[in-house]
């Protein structure tokens, strides 16, 4: 069964990404996922309260997942208000799910995958895979069950080495003309030692896990609650300085190994992976070689950024390699489109190369 056969199969009656503008990056707690993370002791967890949850991560502040934050009719509601027809929900990355030894990871991702075929038909999802021990079955499992895609944490592709272990699952969605979604991965604050620097925070669950044990600390989403450094932290301050750090490594890890040996992979990276192309004068500087060209098979999403950076962001790669992507509920993008044609490229015309080589396929 090919790709457009298993979507075709696991959305019977919903429709095809053939709308023709779409929001490539929110994120929507189902009733599931919700549960299964109400039942954890350990991070990542919810926690009730009287109105809503908190979330409870192993080193970010504490967050509040307000009611209206879950509620799929809501964000169908906001979509209506945006005049965007279509929405692609991710497991966020950043809640450290797919680097959970293997049995929790598998319970949490499987609560993921059962929320997304719950949603109203305005909505698809991006699937998630564990990553103790990465199998491309998981990646045929999701995009068989309907998935635009599959999303990965940022972390897990912190360099050329990273790259390489998870090429196996690389290569079948390069197999199956699937796409990579590249999202900020887990912050990772070591006890002993304190905060990891920005860019190397946190790779899989077991290298975690083996640089707290050499500390003399137990694995990280085995502590307690953080009551040091990221207890007293601003709560935007790992989006501004771990995510980004994050972002541009897994970036020039792709450019530097994922692309030589998957030269065929669409990828997508969130937050316009952290401005990392506006870095390339640097790269070509220091390695003594002209910077390339872009690439046209990735692509980047716009999530938090306004005007002024994606002008740069444009300048950088092109227009055409950027995408509309809101972040919700994590922020509450209002965009004013004082260019209807750049309205039309990154919700509409964009996302279709991003999902199929031919314009006039999967998201014309």
């Amino acid at each position: 069964m090919d790709q457009a056969e298993g979507h075709e199969r696991a959305v019977e009656g919903r429709p095809t990404l053939a709308g023709p503008t779409v929001d490539v990056h929110q994120h929507l707690l189902g009733e599931p996922l919700i549960a299964a993370l109400a039942r954890r002791k350990a991070a990542p967890r919810l926690i009730a309260r009287r109105e809503g949850w908190t979330f409870r991560l192993a080193a970010e502040p504490d967050s509040i997942l307000a009611p209206e934050a879950t509620d799929a009719e809501l964000r169908r509601a906001d979509l209506e208000a945006d005049g965007i027809d279509r929405a692609l929900v991710a497991l966020s990355t950043a809640l450290g799910i797919e680097s959970l030894p293997g049995a929790e990871a598998a319970a949490l991702i499987e609560a993921h995958h059962q929320g997304l075929e719950e949603l109203p038909v305005e909505f698809r999802g991006w699937g998630a895979v564990a990553l103790a021990d990465p199998d491309p079955a998981a990646v045929d499992a999701a995009l068989d069950r309907g998935c635009v895609g599959i999303t990965l944490p940022a972390t897990a592709l912190a360099d050329p080495a990273a790259v390489e272990r998870l090429g196996p699952l690389l290569a079948r969605l390069e197999e199956r003309d699937a796409p990579l979604f590249v999202h900020p991965g887990p912050v990772v604050e070591p006890a002993a030692t304190g905060r990891a620097p920005a860019g190397r925070a946190a790779g899989t669950h077991a290298a975690a896990a083996d640089r707290a044990a050499t500390a003399g600390a137990r694995p990280p989403a085995d502590r307690a609650p953080v009551a040091t450094s990221a207890a007293r932290l601003p709560h935007w301050w790992p989006a501004l300085t771990d995510y980004v750090a994050q972002m541009q490594a897994a970036w020039f890890a792709f450019l530097h190994a994922g692309r030589p040996s998957h030269p065929h992979l669409r990828v997508l990276f969130a937050m316009l992976a952290g401005g990392a192309p506006l870095q390339l004068e640097r790269y070509g500087a220091r390695r003594g070689v002209p910077a390339p060209d872009p690439d046209p098979l990735v692509f980047y999403d716009t999530s938090s950024y306004g005007p002024r950076m994606v002008g740069a962001m444009a300048a950088a790669v092109g227009a055409a390699q950027l995408v509309y992507g809101s972040d919700r509920p994590v922020v509450d993008p209002r965009a004013a489109w004082p260019d209807p044609d750049l309205r039309q490229a990154l919700l509409a015309a964009n996302p279709a190369r991003l999902f199929d080589h031919d314009p006039k396929g999967a998201l014309a």
